[in-house]
């Protein structure tokens, strides 16, 4: 590695007729309201000190030689200066080249990172390496750079997905310990509530995948408030910290996660509160429908109130095994605005509904009324919310079930 030359305020190195040099960019968790973590990130100017993008830099590299050795500089550079503040406790973030991660194990990494970590003092679980998701290469050299990764002790951090072709394979694959969504899936979360419920999905998914998940790219209040809302991990972006020379000490939240959070609390009691009140008088004439037909009434005239309310679409009866009890009785507006598209979805007698939360619950809640989140309807490929009441009737325990059509704009 190059001579290290302090300028004062950090460390620099020379490549060629270039001056490199590290910022920082803290990452907040959102339950522990701290930093918890910085990215490093290169800094570059010419002769005359102009800046030179960073991307660059690297792609000036004439061969993979020199790729390996400007990439690895970079990081020995950034390490020196994270640990020139001394933060024990917190992550360093270092962006490494696909290529030449691929290359680790053919080129002496697990050499180098000891140097680099017995240098500065690092411990390698402190490390964490980021590769780019939309540059993944599929050949078998990238499997063996992860289990070198994972037997040096660093964690792995999937970056930019989201963005371009991005698939659940590679995750599978490479088995982050953190995935960072490009900061453009958090953008249009923040414009389309539709967005951002894939977004949450895509979260609770990644979870389950065993990765936690950061978004990037934070600019404003609303986006922030959006990754709150869909269960991300980690934040970062200029709404919270820019990248600096020094890093950020302060113990407590900054004012503007302090915000997220009034936001998400804000909006939480109003969604539930509007939820309610719309809910209501769907809520009291599913419990009275139910009431007519355990006293041997018609399902179709119990139903008649729910279903003249006005995005009421269907009820419908289930046995204790969840099977669908005789068919769907709809709402005139249903029955016009059908898709018929889903014809073949139409008949649902003897479908059986037993892994809808709609149907646990009323079991499990004898007499109260359930309500769902919005959820896909199969019979329409439609979001819907279904309320939901289990009854008695000649000894037999069902489950009477309504669905109301919601949309986005209902949330």
């Amino acid at each position: 590695m190059p001579p290290l030359i302090f300028d004062g305020q950090q460390w620099t190195c020379m490549h060629g007729e270039l001056r490199l040099s590290s910022h920082f960019q803290p990452i907040f968790s959102l339950a522990h309201r701290r930093a918890v973590g910085h990215e490093a990130l290169l800094r570059a100017c010419d002769a005359q000190g102009r800046p030179v993008p960073p991307p660059q830099v690297l792609a000036a590299c004439r061969s993979a030689d020199e790729l390996v050795y400007v990439d690895r500089m970079c990081r020995w550079l950034h390490s020196a200066n994270f640990a020139r503040q001394a933060r024990a406790d917190h992550w360093l973030f270092l962006n490494v080249h696909p290529a030449v991660f691929a290359q680790g194990p053919q080129r002496g990494t697990p050499g180098y990172m000891k140097s680099l970590t017995e240098q500065f003092n690092l411990r390698p679980e402190q490390l964490v390496l980021e590769v780019t998701e939309d540059a993944i290469s599929e050949d078998e050299r990238f499997g063996s750079a992860v289990e070198l990764a994972h037997e040096l002790g660093c964690l792995l951090a999937l970056d930019d997905f989201g963005a371009g072709h991005s698939n659940f394979d590679r995750v599978w694959q490479i088995r982050p310990e953190i995935v960072k969504f490009d900061r453009r899936v958090v953008q249009r979360a923040a414009l389309q509530p539709s967005v951002a419920r894939l977004v949450a999905q895509m979260t609770s998914l990644l979870h389950e995948c065993g990765a936690l998940v950061l978004c990037e790219g934070i600019e404003t209040l609303d986006e922030g408030y959006v990754a709150l809302e869909c269960g991300v991990d980690f934040v970062q972006g200029y709404l919270f910290g820019r990248p600096a020379i020094d890093l950020f000490t302060e113990r407590a939240a900054p004012s503007l996660l302090d915000a997220v959070w009034s936001r998400f609390d804000e909006q939480h009691e109003l969604s539930e509160r509007r939820s309610r009140e719309r809910l209501a008088p769907y809520r009291a004439a599913l419990a009275q429908a139910a009431v007519e037909i355990a006293a041997g009434g018609s399902q179709a005239q119990a139903c008649r109130a729910f279903l003249d309310l006005p995005a009421a679409e269907l009820c419908y009866l289930l046995d204790e095994q969840g099977v669908q009890v005789g068919d769907n009785v709809a709402s005139p507006r249903y029955e016009a605005e059908r898709p018929v598209q889903f014809a073949p979805l139409a008949d649902a007698s003897q479908a059986r509904w037993a892994r809808r939360p709609y149907f646990r619950r009323a079991l499990q809640a004898a007499g109260q009324v359930q309500v769902t989140r919005p959820y896909l309807s199969i019979t329409g490929a439609r979001m819907c919310v279904t309320v939901s009441v289990s009854l008695t009737l000649g000894g037999r325990r069902l489950v009477l079930g309504g669905d109301i059509a919601w949309d986005s704009s209902s949330d």
